[in-house]
């Protein structure tokens, strides 16, 4: 064996890894692609871990790992699309989330990532809708010295070249890391905790006051059309991006659409 890579068991197969390799990019390698939302498999992107739709099972551990974090060993034997637990813990962020969702035909993304997701793990959003609460009868806060969200701007369209959709947020944070890592821009963040949680444009400003310098970043990043490029936004909110992106010069319609 080559001492540059080695060898562990994914589903009973002997696949090779790299040092520094992740159990998701191993995969990936071996033709899986385990579902995912926070992370983006592109260069300048760290993982973060947070949603927890890419849990696999690691023989010997109690518990489900992140396979964008989990870095692989030499010797692991991991269980991806041959584990139950593995499939309940992704269809059960998917269903969690899918319900905050605007339905898919007023989403603003309705080619989107997250719905790509769902169609991979064939989450039944009108069967998950009759069986788990929607947001709004979610009553109980878990923040209170913040304004409710039916008085919050979560539509903002106040920028000239992208649209904002907060009722489509999934607080995956990627559009915060592809605004203050990627571009190191540093304008995006996310306030409050729980509940109230929510992505700001500097101090809650609406995103076309912020400083926001049009880059285009944040929209190639988000996985649900919370962040949007404007003209591909109907009036009503609804919108859909051709796929796939080319995330080669992804500043430039958006920086054509500020710029007209």
């Amino acid at each position: 064996m080559n001492q540059e890579t080695f060898t562990l068991t994914l589903d009973g197969a002997a696949v090779t890894a790299y040092p520094g390799d992740t159990l998701w990019q191993v995969a990936k390698r071996a033709g899986e692609t385990i579902p995912h939302l926070c992370f983006k498999d592109a260069e300048g992107y760290r993982a973060d871990g947070n949603c927890r739709a890419c849990m696999v099972e690691v023989q010997g551990e109690r518990a489900l790992v992140a396979s964008c974090l989990r870095e692989a060993k030499p010797g692991m034997v991991v269980h991806s699309a041959t584990s139950e637990r593995s499939r309940v813990a992704r269809e059960g962020v998917l269903e969690m989330l899918a319900v905050d969702q605007p339905p898919r035909e007023q989403s603003p993304d309705a080619s989107s990532h997250f719905w790509a997701m769902a169609d991979q793990l064939a989450i039944d959003v009108g069967e998950v809708s009759e069986r788990l609460p929607k947001r709004s009868e979610r009553t109980t806060p878990t923040v209170h010295h913040v304004a409710e969200r039916e008085s919050a701007v979560v539509k903002d369209r106040s920028h000239s070249a992208m649209a904002v959709n907060l009722d489509a947020c999934i607080e995956c944070n990627l559009c915060v890391r592809a605004c203050r890592e990627v571009q190191v821009n540093d304008v995006i963040g996310l306030a409050h905790r729980g509940s109230a949680s929510k992505i700001v444009f500097d101090f809650d400003d609406p995103m076309g006051d912020s400083t926001c310098v049009a880059c285009g970043e944040c929209v190639q990043a988000c996985p649900t059309g919370a962040l949007m490029p404007a003209t591909l936004v109907d009036e009503h909110g609804g919108g859909t991006v051709p796929r796939p992106i080319n995330r080669s010069t992804p500043s430039a319609p958006i920086a054509a659409s500020a710029a007209s």
